[in-house]
């Protein structure tokens, strides 16, 4: 301001100066007067025009430090370092725009630290999703993949960022919804069979960015592939309980039809028939009381009365409920207890403890050959009891162990029916050792036997 100040009244002293001596030098006709008379006017000039350029000197001087740091700051904000300050204590134009400079600073730090805050905010909210999400650019470089995504397109943890898409993921199918969503502006959806080392199920969600020419795309990836399981499990399970349903059915219908056919007034030939339908109503009641058992356990409503439970007892009561079945084959049936006078007790409810010994007593009495060999021992094992219950009948494939405990798994389809068992005694024995925070395991070896062993609690005192 005060150098603005001074340069026009700089210029209004020249101008002065020069009206002056346009107006007054024509009016002096003495030679010598008017020569100095230029002379005054000349060094009133040159002095005013000195005075101005020093003055300048000065303040250039004086303002050459602040606007250096000015520009340093400006340059170091550009880089991204922000908040950064200018200290000076001048109140001139150059004070206020350093102070100005200052709030803008403080404002602008304060807005990179506000975006800052709400990117670390929604990078951990992705990455803590159940959802993959992945953001392309227009080409389908990955701008950002959170933790999900990674394992399920089974990108490189290390540096998935700024590959293309087509580098690291070789599903087409994928691509190809990558592909239409850029070109459309409608959001792209489809569910994926996913080929890899493991099968999985995948629906895909891609939409475009907003933007014209497309920026990129945003993809959301769901794993669908226990839903899908659980899908065919349902599936499954309603066709196996129609086929269990439908064999007693059909064999309760024909034996009725022949009876009112008149087979009814043959006392010869009504029994069989009588017998069939005894059998097959027998039949049925059992499935429907497993199935609603199974219901139960698996809804958390089977309510289970905890206590100590004396391992002996329990086994031996089973044991003697089998034993003419048993003796009926010419099978030897018995128990090994742990040696000494050791007594172990379990943690367990007594009920759902007999149900597992009983599930597991009749298929091995069912599945063991004439003069076979069943027989149940357990033992104490850190703080759990483990019971095996053993056989010498005909096995189970290796290939039919993982899967013996599903519901109406069956490994010979045929001889089971023929035995009477409904598919679902081993789900039942699972489900409720499971319930009772115990584990059970399968060893088998074709025409050799099969031993299942039981893990439950052990009781904190022995009965």
């Amino acid at each position: 301001m005060f150098r603005r100040l001074f340069s026009s009244f700089t210029l209004l002293f020249l101008a002065i100066l020069a009206l002056w001596a346009l107006l007054a030098i024509p009016m002096v006709k003495d030679g010598e007067t008017r020569w100095r008379l230029l002379l005054l006017i000349g060094c009133a000039a040159a002095v005013t025009v000195l005075a101005n350029f020093a003055l300048s000197v000065r303040l250039m001087r004086q303002w050459d430090r602040p606007l250096r740091a000015l520009i340093g700051v400006a340059g170091k904000i550009g880089e991204g370092n922000s908040g950064q300050r200018i200290f000076t204590d001048g109140q001139d134009e150059i004070g206020e725009l350093i102070a100005a400079f200052n709030r803008m600073s403080d404002q602008l730090d304060a807005r990179i630290a506000r975006l800052e805050e709400d990117r670390q905010q929604l990078r951990t909210i992705l990455s803590g999703m159940v959802e993959g999400v992945v953001a392309l650019d227009a080409n389908q470089r990955i701008l950002y993949a959170n933790e999900r995504a990674t394992q399920l397109l089974g990108l490189p943890w290390q540096a998935p960022v700024g590959r293309r898409l087509w580098e690291v993921v070789r599903q087409r199918p994928l691509l190809e919804v990558v592909q239409r969503a850029l070109d459309n502006s409608e959001p792209q959806h489809e569910e994926l069979s996913w080929n890899g080392p493991n099968m999985r199920s995948l629906t895909v969600h891609a939409a475009r960015l907003p933007g014209l020419p497309p920026r990129g795309a945003v993809l959301v990836l769901h794993d669908t592939t226990e839903l899908r399981r659980l899908e065919r499990l349902r599936q499954e399970f309603v066709a196996n309980v129609s086929h269990e349903l439908k064999t007693p059915l059909s064999i309760i219908k024909a034996c009725v039809e022949t009876l009112l056919d008149g087979a009814v007034d043959d006392p010869q030939h009504r029994r069989p028939f009588l017998e069939q339908l005894d059998s097959q109503s027998n039949r049925l009641h059992a499935l429907i009381l497993d199935l609603l058992s199974l219901a139960r356990i698996e809804s958390g409503e089977e309510l289970f009365e905890f206590q100590p439970l004396p391992v002996c007892e329990v086994v031996q009561a089973c044991m003697e409920r089998h034993r003419p079945r048993a003796e009926a084959k010419g099978q030897i049936f018995e128990m090994i207890p742990p040696g000494g006078d050791q007594a172990l007790a379990v943690w367990a409810d007594e009920e759902a403890l007999e149900q597992i010994l009983d599930n597991l007593l009749d298929n091995a009495v069912k599945y063991t050959p004439q003069g076979g060999r069943v027989s149940v021992r357990w033992r104490r094992e850190g703080e759990q009891v483990c019971l095996e219950v053993a056989d010498t009948g005909i096995g189970i494939p290796e290939a039919d162990l993982p899967r013996i405990f599903e519901r109406f798994y069956r490994v010979d389809k045929a001889r089971s029916r023929e035995l009477g068992g409904t598919g679902l005694g081993l789900s039942i024995v699972k489900h409720l050792v499971q319930a009772m925070r115990g584990s059970v395991h399968a060893a088998s070896r074709p025409g050799q036997g099969t031993t299942f062993t039981i893990r439950l609690p052990a009781a904190q005192d022995a009965v």
